[in-house]
């Protein structure tokens, strides 16, 4: 076990001034981003995949420096014909990485393991997909729960056996077979994602669940108009009614301009917060730590974007309270009840 750094410290010597009062809010937090990876680099992702000397200390003190306390590697596997082995190896693979550093990760499988990797100073890794095509049949989500995998986007931009994604001409909504896997996921504590889902899929998906439907990572439709990856108010309120959180991501494609900025960003946190309330709106980047020009937003590309985000909130007359709820209070409190130990859960 290691100790946890202090709040003063974890943001190191960042070059970028921050308020004290933005340091102070992101320090303590919890702070959960609920798509963000440790790395886009696929190369560096498979070094430190394949070797444990491959993640040093330089490694994770730059991932410790954000201020982000949960990571949320999760990608889609859309077009690879056997998508259920592939997706089997994708969490072998991260399931070594974190047993291979487990003095500076911990797997979250539970609601309490956030705060236990908080405690002793690790990096939280949710295991997730971005697509649910490795699910060959219902009970497949029993094995890739005992594999650790605790969250699933039902599609990704296309049709699946589940339902529509948001990119095709006509959503179906979600089938009888995307209804079991719903029913499944309720009973298991397997969190359901709605991000890429199409308008009709994500409402039925919301309405037949049990739990709360979150949306890790998508912005406003009224702030985006044409987008297809953005949600629609009635879309955020059917999500909200449930107990759902919206990840807001800084991806400039889905965030308005151009030229984009961080103020852009912060008009979707408005947005969200107006038309659900404060308690269902969270983080949901949609990236790594390091700048990706024709991808993300400038202000919000850099390893200490979280606290770049706090200090806009400020900017936006947020309440220290309202903020702590944005950087991670929420999506935990949906975690708890979508994760509570329900009876039918195998283990893992």
């Amino acid at each position: 076990m290691c100790a946890a750094a202090p709040f003063a410290t974890r943001l190191g010597a960042a070059v970028r001034p921050y308020s004290s009062r933005a340091i102070d809010l992101v320090g303590p937090s919890n702070v959960i981003d609920m798509l963000s990876l440790p790395t886009l680099n696929w190369s560096l992702l498979d070094q430190w995949c394949q070797a444990p000397e491959a993640f040093g200390p330089a490694d994770f003190a730059k991932l410790q420096r954000s201020g982000i306390n949960v990571f949320h590697p999760a990608v889609a596997f859309t077009k690879e014909a056997d998508t259920y082995e592939i997706t089997k190896a994708w969490f072998e693979k991260w399931n070594r990485f974190v047993g291979w550093h487990s003095n500076y990760f911990l797997r979250v499988r539970t609601a309490a393991d956030p705060e236990t990797a908080q405690s002793e100073g690790k990096i939280g890794i949710v295991l997730g997909m971005q697509d649910a095509n490795h699910l060959r049949s219902v009970s497949d989500l029993d094995e890739f729960y005992a594999m650790g995998q605790r969250l699933t986007q039902l599609t990704y931009n296309s049709v699946n056996r589940l339902g529509s994604g948001c990119k095709v001409a006509h959503d179906g909504g979600l089938s009888a077979y995307g209804a079991e896997i719903v029913a499944r996921m309720n009973a298991i504590g397997m969190a359901i994602d709605v991000s890429h889902c199409g308008e009709r899929t994500s409402l039925d998906a919301i309405a037949a669940s049990a739990k709360p439907v979150l949306i890790t990572h998508s912005n406003c439709r009224a702030i985006a108009p044409g987008v297809a990856r953005c949600k629609s108010d009635e879309v955020l309120r059917a999500a909200a009614r449930k107990g759902g959180v919206l990840g807001v991501t800084s991806v400039r494609q889905f965030v308005g301009g151009p030229p984009v900025s961080i103020e852009h960003v912060l008009d979707h946190f408005d947005h969200a917060v107006r038309a659900v309330g404060i308690d269902h709106v969270g983080l949901g980047s949609d990236f790594d730590l390091d700048a990706h020009p024709t991808y993300d937003t400038p202000g919000l590309n850099n390893p200490e974007r979280v606290y770049a985000l706090a200090e806009g909130l400020i900017r936006r007359k947020y309440t220290d309270e309202q903020i702590r709820l944005i950087l991670g209070g929420n999506f935990q409190r949906a975690l708890n009840q979508i994760w509570g130990e329900p009876a039918t859960a195998p283990r893992s």
